[in-house]
């Protein structure tokens, strides 16, 4: 087994400060002919030990091509939050999982990282056994932007107020949302405007509802700039499910069944209720010469 180089956190969002502990990882890996790996959970600890659901920036799969596509994090393990992953004491964390069953030879953690049974595992633990045996070891400190520290707390925060261009500022990269696409209920064909639809997983969180420029990046590799609304499309429905439904400007074609990936740039406006479907077509033309100007202007040609 090639020896590993792990970095150590739950990574929801991926953002800056994750990537100070990814980009060292992927450095060491480097200087010792490793594999620079990254651990994390499917679920967040808080939630099986709270039992309330915690609202999640991204998907684990999501948390895997991020680490993957920006910072060439080569093994995403991503383990099962249990109970007897719950009740590991904190050596054995290190020295039977980590060591053992993963070949780590030097370990990256974040300033406040906490491990093991009741969290007895502190970074202070950490460097410790590290020392004890033989393993290189780095604690990255926080990383701060305009004097706030960068957190996977803050961004959900800014994620739920419609500040995706924020958000995208302390994540590093604009927020994404990568599922299949499902059928809907083909409103948007009516009025001569089709959508693809997104579904969202289970406790990953929407960005507030409105309507967003986006891109959207297909399973051939291509890219389309897109018009997304965020909502319940109160003018065509009366239910109150939230879908994530996207026009791409300039494209033609059947994605159906297949994974699409989208990054969020800007909000353009809050949902509304509008009196007529033409008055929602009228609407979304308007966006979607918002969206294409959008795009002129930062240099992007493919619209």
């Amino acid at each position: 087994m090639k020896p590993t180089v792990i970095a150590l956190g739950f990574f929801d969002g991926v953002h800056r400060g994750h990537g100070a502990l990814l980009r060292r990882t992927v450095e060491v890996a480097r200087q010792l002919n490793a594999t620079p790996a990254a651990f994390t959970f499917d679920r967040p600890p808080k939630e099986v030990v709270t039992g309330k659901p915690v609202p999640l920036i991204n998907s684990a799969q999501e948390r895997q091509e991020l680490m993957e596509r920006l910072y060439g994090i080569q093994q995403v393990i991503i383990a099962p939050f249990d109970r007897e992953m719950m009740t590991m004491p904190w050596q054995d964390f290190i020295t039977e999982l980590l060591v053992k069953q993963y070949g780590a030879v030097h370990l990256v953690a974040g300033h406040d990282y906490r491990f093991g049974h009741k969290n007895e595992g502190t970074v202070e633990r950490l460097r410790e056994k590290c020392r004890e045996l033989g393993l290189g070891c780095d604690i990255i400190p926080k990383v701060e932007l305009e004097g706030i520290t960068v957190s996977s707390t803050y961004i959900r925060t800014l994620l739920e107020q419609g500040d995706v261009e924020r958000a995208a500022l302390f994540l590093g990269h604009p927020h994404c949302l990568s599922q299949t696409v499902r059928h809907g209920q083909r409103l948007g064909r009516t009025i001569g405007i089709p959508t693809v639809n997104l579904a969202v997983p289970a406790h990953v969180l929407t960005p507030e509802r409105g309507v967003y420029i986006t891109r959207a990046f297909l399973p051939d590799g291509r890219s389309c700039p897109g018009v997304t609304n965020v909502g319940t499309r109160p003018t065509v429905t009366e239910g109150d499910t939230v879908s994530v439904e996207t026009y791409l400007l300039g494209f033609d074609g059947d994605l159906y069944g297949q994974t699409v990936r989208l990054d969020f740039y800007k909000r353009l406006r809050g949902e509304v209720k509008f009196p007529s479907l033409e008055a929602l077509r009228q609407e979304i033309e308007k966006n979607i010469a918002q969206t294409r100007e959008y795009f002129e202007e930062h240099g992007d040609n493919d619209v």
